[in-house]
């Protein structure tokens, strides 16, 4: 069945990669819940969509469309992955101009929060450096056992 749907979708769309992307576009959409078009007969999700396409009640722009916008998703969810991963690395900016309103006490108290935090970015970052030199050090001279050798490859 699926041989014959596929010849029959390459009318409507030519290139065979197309086709391919296409179809498991409108198959995940079949997965999610979307109402079909045409008739289950006992097929699997794929197959639906293929025939769905054969049979042109599934618009090829739309479903073009719905491919690029769930490509483009992934892309900003991982952009703002490793913008939050960049963030905590980053120490939090301080607005001095308010603490000038306050008085003298509260901008001595915010300099002292800066500085103790970078003295504590310092020894993380000082304490990470350590780790990965004792971990090679333990990796030369043999003692670390495999299962060591997988937690420090994470």
């Amino acid at each position: 069945m699926a041989r014959v749907t596929v010849e029959d979708c390459i009318i409507k769309i030519s290139n065979r990669f197309e086709l391919t992307l296409l179809a498991s576009q409108r198959a995940r959409e079949i997965s999610h819940g979307v109402t079909l078009t045409v008739a289950r007969d006992n097929d699997k999700n794929p197959v639906v969509a293929l025939r769905e396409i054969a049979d042109g009640s599934v618009g090829v722009e739309h479903l073009s469309n719905a491919l690029i916008q769930s490509m483009q998703k992934n892309i900003n969810n991982q952009k703002r992955k490793e913008k939050e991963e960049n963030d905590t690395l980053l120490l939090p900016e301080i607005d001095f101009s308010s603490a000038e309103e306050e008085g003298a006490e509260d901008i001595s108290l915010d300099e002292e929060m800066v500085e103790d935090s970078l003295n504590l970015q310092e020894d993380v970052v000082a304490l990470e450096v350590e780790a990965e030199s004792l971990a090679a050090e333990a990796l030369q001279q043999g003692i670390v056992c495999d299962s060591d050798r997988n937690d420090l490859n994470d």
